[in-house]
């Protein structure tokens, strides 16, 4: 027998693990039964709604439908994650290199897949596909604003304004 270091033994899980943002969305996605009654679908814009507020995190279901879109904006300093439940939500994410320079991954992101952000993640998420499209955001902290911006030639990633909740 030989003695195992404290440091490498897994710890249980504590309430910071169970209330990650991923996890969060990936269990509020499976629970359909409880939110799809809530579910709206506007014509005009992009549907959300808050299901759900805690001490840690706030849970939002949108729809989208066929054209439906963000502009490139970030969360206002909120870490977080969504989880597309049914359709596929493009996405594309938007950073600068150390010269200045515009980067962009783009990334179709279909129904299971789940994204995990930051505070200085910068995207636009639209739905380019011919169905309609429905996901869960959980943003760590409350969300009160959230800052737009566009990839100018001569500047580079530029604020162009903020916008409340």
């Amino acid at each position: 027998m030989f003695a195992v270091p404290p440091n490498t033994i897994a710890a249980p899980s504590t309430q910071h693990a169970l209330t990650h943002p991923v996890r969060v969305a990936m269990a509020t996605a499976a629970e359909r039964e409880q939110w799809a009654p809530l579910l709206r679908y506007d014509p005009d814009q992009r549907w959300s709604g808050l299901l759900s507020r805690t001490e840690h995190h706030e849970v939002w279901l949108l729809s989208w439908l066929p054209g439906q879109r963000t502009r490139l904006h970030d969360h206002g300093g909120a870490v977080g994650a969504f989880t597309v439940v049914n359709g596929v939500l493009t996405e594309r994410v938007a950073r600068q290199d150390s010269r200045g320079g515009r980067i962009e991954v783009v990334q179709p992101l279909a129904a299971g897949s789940s994204r995990v952000f930051g505070p200085d993640y910068v995207h636009e998420v639209v739905n380019e596909g011919p169905d309609p499209a429905v996901s869960v955001h959980v943003y760590r902290r409350e969300r009160r604003e959230m800052n737009e911006y566009e990839f100018d030639a001569t500047e580079g990633l530029r604020h162009t304004g903020r916008r409340r909740w």
